[in-house]
């Protein structure tokens, strides 16, 4: 991609540097918005009298509803769920304005819930996930943005569309278990008391990725190792999520297999499809909109923007990259302060991310550089600000 830049003499009465932070959170290690702190620290160490703009952002995984209630206005709610294994949990939910919600799969089945072994990846359930969706439909929302990274679960949103009322039966008539464990007993699936609700409210799956629900690119082969389940049985589980497909599609004759998004979430992207007809998104462009991040770049010079370990699956959906993109479409070049990085990064640069400038420093073990993150991070990010300076 190639774009002119612009310097801080060419556009406008610009008598200020400006300096937008757009970064995400480096996980395990900051949030968002405490990056973006130590961003602003070296910044400032660099240019004493910059003007900084810190927009927190999230790609549908960790931090999307901080990310939205801060760039939108709203409030934070908690509500009791279940977490993939029906334990009680305390999950939180943002309220936007004009009648607009945001949750997080993770708060419900994230995979900080699971010992990730064989056994936890089969059990684990959406079913607090849907509890989150009822309660948000309880509030009387007519759209809901549902960000789907970090899940636990494999069950293919069967839990989540439980809790709002499907009910999944095998052969006999009675209910399947919860889980992937309980996909291949399913013989019938009964929407006679599915929440109605749900047909007059909007709902958005916000994702980055395209996966399928299975196959070679679908959820189970792509995700499930992550998750704990055992290597030498993804066929078989394959399998299993392959035969639910068919249940669902008997049921609610939308076919969703092939959807963008639907193997995010171990599939509950196409639960959300199937029975919610719900629409799929990225997850940092729905963010990006909603935060009239167009309209925050207008007066800025440099754009900051940031994750914890960065290569070139970077270039396909990451938060860094839509950032990016939109500010080279204003002609204004982005640098990138990471933790690490991998040596080629030939297609993040392709996609609009200039310069990246690395923050963990070399040989140090993983633990030692998550306690050195807020002093690294500010120092990466003033070598930035002074290496830009020195080009214009």
């Amino acid at each position: 991609m190639f774009f002119a830049m612009k310097s801080p003499a060419e556009s406008s009465p610009r008598t200020e540097f400006s300096v937008l932070l757009a970064a995400d959170s480096f996980k395990g290690s900051a949030s968002s918005e405490a990056i973006e702190e130590y961003l602003e620290a070296g910044v400032l160490r660099a240019l004493p009298h910059a003007q900084i703009k810190k927009v927190l952002i999230a790609d549908g995984g960790e931090g999307t509803v901080d990310a939205f209630v801060s760039g939108c206005g709203g409030e934070i709610k908690s509500v009791q769920v279940e977490d993939p294994f029906g334990r009680p949990i305390v999950a939180r939910l943002g309220m936007l304005p004009n009648g607009c919600a945001v949750v997080e799969m993770a708060e419900a089945a994230g995979i900080r819930f699971s010992s990730c072994t064989d056994e936890d990846a089969r059990r684990a359930s959406t079913y607090g996930v849907g509890q989150l969706l009822r309660a948000v439909l309880d509030l009387g929302v007519h759209r809901i943005y549902v960000g789907l990274g970090g899940s636990a679960t494999s069950d293919g949103g069967c839990g989540m569309a439980e809790a709002l009322g499907a009910l999944f039966l095998d052969a006999s008539g009675k209910p399947t278990v919860r889980g992937l464990q309980g996909l291949p007993y399913i013989a019938h699936v009964d929407m006679s008391h599915f929440d109605r609700r749900v047909y007059d409210t909007e709902i958005i799956a916000l994702s980055d990725v395209n996966n399928s629900l299975y196959g070679k690119l679908g959820a189970i082969y792509t995700f499930g190792l992550q998750k704990g389940l055992l290597f030498s049985r993804l066929r078989e589980y394959d399998d299993w999520m392959r035969h639910y497909a068919h249940a669902v599609l008997a049921a609610t004759k939308d076919n969703h297999v092939l959807s963008a998004g639907a193997g995010a979430a171990g599939g509950l992207g196409f639960g959300l499809l199937s029975f919610c007809g719900a629409s799929a998104m990225s997850g940092i462009q729905a963010l990006l909109d909603a935060v009239h991040f167009d309209e925050q770049l207008r007066s800025v010079n440099l754009v900051i923007t940031g994750e914890g370990r960065m290569d070139n699956q970077t270039a396909y959906g990451k938060a860094p990259v839509g950032v990016a993109r939109r500010a080279a479409l204003q002609g204004i070049p982005t640098y990138a302060v990471v933790g690490s990085h991998t040596e080629d990064l030939s297609k993040v640069h392709e996609v609009g991310i200039q310069q990246v400038f690395a923050s963990a420093p070399a040989g140090l073990s993983l633990e030692e550089c998550m306690k050195r993150t807020p002093e690294d991070v500010s120092a990466a990010a003033e070598r930035a600000v002074r290496f830009f300076i020195r080009r214009f």
